[in-house]
């Protein structure tokens, strides 16, 4: 994994180069930003789920308190401010995790981008260690504006660059629909991973080796008389972790990803009790947010999926790519859903070269 820290910096560096900088002040500032992170590497001996900060609680507009961790960057020495001299505001990033998985997912992004890029994880409403939603709170609508109070709360005037993997994608999506003049303003990037804003057959889903077109409605009901019983399911669960393990490989990864990531997934859904993964099904039925793609293209954005994704299947970021106009397509050969951490390498090279372009943007600006 050391070389993820070099592809990133090298990505940056490059990225960052090309477009240029308009203010002096903010030139230089972009400069010395740009060389830390062209020396920056990645410690492959750090355990899975052990980044960490200390503990933000954000209330959410409903009352749910949302966990977030915030990665600062050291201010430069006789700084007291957290604008440069230039008047360059900071740059920050913030991640949005998907479905069933918690701000842990992130590891290999937050280790790169650690100490050298402001960053923001939260765990989403009913996940990790935020509070539990109400069912009828469990929706995406309501993660967007769950996100909305995260920028307020956490990003102050900073601008940000957006990166949402699966249901954080669709989250991201459903705030570009809820408050479109944050885009170009307030958000200056986003990156779309393994996601859509629409036409997905949920079954596949929780159910990903059942045959295609097979009816929402059936599954729906499947996992609604699963939920009644959830504490057995979630005991199963635990007490069938061979199998299990087989079905998250299969599921999430293409096929030479390490054990260790197959265990280190596993035991993030495992920790998601089965009902909050039913609470959230339906709205997936539902989900239409194509509308919203003109908003998104405001910005750059970076999209990227494994082709061998078999939830948010390669057509899905195909088609977001042919309707966000101007926007960059990383397809991972062979890679699962989970290629952020499958392939950080990949992945992190292009949010590199994302969050160097707003890091300029910012500068210039």
């Amino acid at each position: 994994m050391g070389v993820a820290g070099k592809v990133l910096g090298v990505a940056l560096g490059a990225a960052a180069g090309a477009a240029g900088v308009a203010v002096a002040g903010g030139a230089v500032r972009a400069a010395q930003q740009r060389r830390m992170l062209v020396a920056r590497d990645i410690d492959d001996t750090t355990p899975f789920g052990s980044l960490h900060s200390d503990p933000i609680t954000v209330v959410a507009d409903d009352g749910v308190p949302l966990y977030a961790e915030v990665d600062d960057v050291a201010a430069p020495a006789g700084s007291t401010r957290r604008r440069g001299r230039s008047g360059a505001r900071p740059v920050t990033v913030v991640f949005c995790h998907g479905y069933a998985l918690n701000l842990d997912c992130w590891h290999y992004q937050r280790a790169a981008f650690r100490g050298l890029v402001r960053t923001v994880l939260y765990d989403q409403r009913s996940h990790g260690r935020s509070g539990r939603s109400p069912s009828g709170d469990a929706t995406l609508d309501q993660l967007g504006r769950d996100l909305k109070r995260v920028l307020d709360d956490l990003t102050h005037d900073d601008p940000v660059v957006l990166v949402g993997h699966s249901m954080g994608g669709m989250t991201i999506m459903q705030l570009a629909e809820q408050h479109p003049e944050l885009f170009g303003t307030k958000v200056v990037g986003v990156s779309l991973v393994s996601t859509t804003a629409g036409g997905l057959d949920p079954g596949r889903i929780l159910f990903p080796m059942m045959p295609a077109g097979v009816g929402s409605g059936v599954v729906g009901r499947v996992v609604g008389a699963l939920s009644r019983g959830h504490r057995a399911v979630d005991a199963l669960r635990t007490r069938s972790h061979d199998i299990a393990l087989s079905i998250t490989d299969a599921y999430a990864f293409g096929p030479e990803a390490p054990g260790e990531l197959v265990e280190f997934l596993y035991d993030m859904l495992n920790q998601t009790p089965f009902d909050v993964v039913a609470d959230f099904y339906p709205a997936f039925a539902s989900l239409d947010l194509w509308a919203a793609c003109p908003v998104v293209a405001s910005v750059p954005t970076a999209i990227i999926c494994g082709t061998g994704d078999r939830i948010t299947s390669i057509g899905h970021s195909r088609k977001l790519h042919a309707r966000i106009h101007g926007s960059d397509l990383l397809e991972c050969d062979g890679a699962g859903h989970m290629v952020i951490l499958e392939r950080p390498d990949e992945v992190n090279a292009e949010l590199g070269q994302l969050v160097a372009h707003a890091v300029d943007t910012a500068a210039a600006g």
